[in-house]
Parts: C-alpha cells; sequence; structure tokens
C-alpha cells in the first residue's frame, strides 16, 4: 500500500503565468537576482507587497524575519518566485501564517513547488523540514524562465533534479508511481542535458518533484550538505556526493549519472571540516539515511569523504 500527495492545482506551461489572475492581496516572496531579471514585471501584479531578499540556502531566521516584518498586514496569499531556496522559505512563512501559496519556480530542478518539504539552515547547518501544510495551493510551471537564465544556474538546477530522480528510485519506500515517475524524469532530463536543450527542463525537474517528493531522496543528499554548509551550491555539491552514493548503493544510474556530470563540467568540491564531526552530522540525517537502499555506517561515511576529497575520484570523470 502507498500514498501520493502532491499539490491540489498544478498548471504548467510556457507563458502560463502571464494567463494566470493572481489575487490582488498578496505579499511575493523573491530574491534579488530574480527581481533583477524582470520576473516580477513578467507577472504583471498590482498592489502587493514585497519581501526581496531571500540568500542562497536560506536561514530559518530569514523565514522569522519575514513574519516579523508582515505579520499585521493584510493578505491573503503568499507568491513564491524563484529558484529553490526562495520557494522554501516562501512555503514555510505561508504555513506558519496560515495564508494561501502559489509558487512559481523560476530556475528547474529543486522540484519546491510541488513537495511538502521546505529546506533551512538551523544553527548554520540544514536541515528539511516535512508536513502536509507545505505543499503549494497552486504550482506554476513556466519554462519561459529559462530564458536568458545564467547557465551557472541551469546547470546545478539540472543536476540537482537528476540527483533528487535516480536517489528516490533506489529509495527504499519507493513504489511503482514513484519509480516510475523518476525514470522518466530523469529520461527528460538526461536528454535535454546531454543535447543542450535546456527548454526541456522544466518538465523534467516537475516530473521529478512528483517524484522524489513521494519518496524521498536518499545518501547522495545526506553528505552533500555538509559540502553546503561550506558554501558550495546544492547543485555543484550534488554532482559528486550522488555518484559516489550511487557506487555505494549499486545504483543502475550510476554510468548515465556520471556521463551528465562530466558533460556539465564541475569543480571538484573539497570539505575541511573534520570527518569525524562531518560524519555525525550526516548520520544524523536519519529522513534521508533510513531511505537509503543499503544500511551505511559511519567508517563508510568517512570513507566516502575521504574519496570525494581525493584528486584520485576526480580523475575518473
Amino acid at each position: 500500500m502507498f500514498t501520493i500527495k502532491q499539490p491540489p492545482k498544478i498548471i504548467f506551461g510556457k507563458n502560463s503565468v502571464r494567463n494566470f489572475s493572481f489575487p490582488l492581496d498578496s505579499l511575493v516572496i523573491t530574491s534579488k537576482g530574480a527581481k533583477s531579471r524582470g520576473w516580477l514585471e513578467y507577472l504583471a501584479l498590482n498592489d502587493f507587497l514585497l519581501f526581496e531578499d531571500v540568500e542562497p540556502n536560506p536561514s530559518i531566521e530569514t523565514t522569522e524575519k519575514i513574519i516579523s516584518k508582515f505579520r499585521n498586514d493584510s493578505f491573503s496569499t503568499i507568491i513564491g518566485v524563484g529558484g529553490g531556496s526562495t520557494l522554501d522559505v516562501a512555503k514555510f512563512v505561508a504555513a506558519k501564517l496560515n495564508k494561501s501559496k502559489i509558487l512559481i519556480p523560476t530556475t528547474f530542478g529543486s522540484g519546491s513547488e510541488v513537495t511538502r518539504i521546505s529546506v533551512l539552515k538551523v544553527n548554520g547547518k540544514k536541515q528539511s523540514f516535512h508536513d502536509d501544510k507545505l505543499f503549494a495551493d497552486i504550482s506554476i510551471v513556466d519554462s519561459n524562465f529559462i530564458t536568458n537564465t545564467p547557465l551557472n544556474i541551469i546547470k546545478n538546477s539540472a543536476i540537482d533534479a537528476c540527483a533528487q530522480c535516480t536517489e528516490a528510485y533506489d529509495s527504499k519506500i519507493a513504489n511503482q508511481y514513484t519509480k516510475f515517475l523518476c525514470e522518466h524524469a530523469f529520461n527528460c532530463l538526461e536528454s535535454a542535458i546531454l543535447s543542450e536543450n535546456f527548454e526541456l527542463l522544466p518538465y523534467g525537474s516537475l516530473i521529478t518533484g512528483l517524484g522524489f517528493g513521494n519518496s524521498s531522496t536518499t545518501l547522495g543528499h545526506a553528505l552533500s550538505y555538509v559540502y553546503s554548509n561550506e558554501g558550495y551550491s546544492h547543485g555543484h555539491a550534488l554532482s559528486y556526493t550522488t555518484s559516489v552514493a550511487h557506487k555505494f548503493n549499486n545504483s543502475k544510474f550510476y554510468d548515465r549519472f556520471k556521463t551528465i556530470v562530466k558533460k556539465l563540467n564541475f569543480e571538484p568540491i573539497h570539505l575541511d571540516e573534520n570527518y569525524d564531526i562531518a560524519s555525525e552530522l550526516i548520520l544524523k540525517d536519519k529522513k534521508h539515511l533510513d531511505n537509503n537502499p543499503k544500511f551505511i555506517s559511519k567508517d563508510k561515511i568517512i570513507e566516502l569523504l575521504h574519496l570525494l576529497n581525493s584528486k584520485q575520484f576526480y580523475d575518473t570523470f
């Protein structure tokens, strides 16, 4: 037996944002980068409140700042416009304030617009929150946002989606539905990346979110957070942590995933934190490790961290 959960309404298609009638009383949460690219003008909103200071790898303090600033304002809906970090903040704040949520991704990799997950830094360390209250009321996926998106953002978003769907396919709690979605998503993403036809990424990212959102990411994500804590972007960290995780798990996606990492040409990652301390932090990530297809010990985690810091490992790409 399994249960499938997703937002009650998902709108997909190029220019779908322009054809949507937004509420008149909204708080828009975004980042300075999204605003500078003209995405708020694209939404054609009128008379809205605005918070535009969401940072990469956002902290729970950012959500508290927004709640404090806008708690007494009158609005019915929070509109999150941006990458995964922005959407994670928007859905968390909306849940706390009991507001309706419209989530609009402008990068395509996190799948946050269709999941019940929000990832925030707590005391400087990444932590994932899982709750049905985090689901969007409406998700709008408009491929027009990929136009003029910097290549580095496309790369990081694309590998994030690839890591999510392949890890979730291998998850212990995967089922027929999630496996179907995750494999289909990876096929779409792989084709988009290898052919450099990036307009195919929004669809692959959406299907990834529906797949892993009803299953779970696993070891690659657990390993990645210690690198994110040292400043690496989420996708960059996953390019290599998911690679070693797929090798450890004997994933059928291992070779194909490595080919994509090589195509995207990510720089090596390096962990400065003490391996013993890092491994203890990773072991606390039960949401990911409990669903990993193979049990992993502390000693094995330390071994993988050593591998990720070795030149020999990167010579294989």
